[in-house]
């Protein structure tokens, strides 16, 4: 599986990098970074000077890079492993046209532990029909979005149960907690990889699920995952969900 990486120099294209350098089957054959000194000769700052043949790419860069990643993805027809989050709305709209034309993986985190949180999350609100739920993530104090994607993603998870659940982003000021409130609360400090909590809580009983990631590693590892699962996909969106379907 040969690779292109964008955001080749950033902390998680390090991990990346990484982990392929302990699988046999695939190779990073271009690196993309605007940032980047071309320090070992395989990476370039623009999409039109990476012309190495590839079979997949693998983005962890920023948001900001969507529009020409995305045309560069449809040019070469290349499968899209896209692991940058914050995307604005538009961004998100030009990711759905795009996918029209090319296979797309998204998710707002590419640990295999999260997927499976999330559908706990599910089963665990479809047997507390009246419970409060809330959400916490912690982070590291450089993480530039909040709150996450993943914490977004797993009040989505609350919402395909709940659909008239609303999220409170932080809570502030004097009022009564809503029956249909999901609060969602961003901690940054220090070097925390990432942290989610998912509190469900009755008169008599709280349940919480948490999940930690401990290295930046499995996430690079889910993006390799998922890399590999879009090898002679059609065009369209796929998820965390069809990866663990197989």
């Amino acid at each position: 599986m040969k690779i292109i990486l964008t955001g080749y120099e950033g902390h998680m294209g390090r991990e990346v990098r990484d982990s392929v350098s302990r699988r046999p089957d695939a190779e990073i054959v271009c690196g993309v970074d605007p940032a980047s000194e071309n320090a070992d000769g395989m990476c370039v700052r623009r999409f039109a000077d990476c012309r190495a043949d590839a079979d997949v790419i693998i983005d962890f860069s920023h948001h900001s890079l969507t529009g020409e990643l995305l045309a560069f993805a449809k040019e070469r027809k290349l499968p899209l492993v896209l692991a940058t989050t914050g995307q604005t709305e538009e961004e998100k709209a030009q990711i759905m046209a795009a996918a029209k034309e090319i296979p797309l993986f998204l998710a707002a985190n590419y640990s295999l532990g999260i997927a499976v949180l999330t559908d706990l999350v599910k089963q665990a609100l479809a047997l507390f029909p009246d419970a409060e739920v809330e959400i916490l993530e912690q982070h590291h104090d450089r993480k530039l979005d909040a709150p996450s994607g993943t914490a977004l993603a797993l009040f989505g998870a609350v919402k395909d149960v709940r659909p008239a659940a609303n999220a409170v982003l932080g809570r502030s000021g004097a009022g009564r907690r809503q029956p249909e409130d999901v609060g969602i609360h961003a901690v940054r400090m220090g070097n925390t990889v990432g942290i989610h909590e998912v509190i469900i809580g009755t008169r008599n009983e709280t349940l919480t699920l948490r999940h930690e990631a401990h290295s930046r590693g499995v996430f690079a590892d889910g993006s390799l995952k998922a890399a590999a699962f879009l090898m002679g996909k059609e065009p369209g969106v796929y998820d965390m969900k069809d990866l663990l379907k197989g």
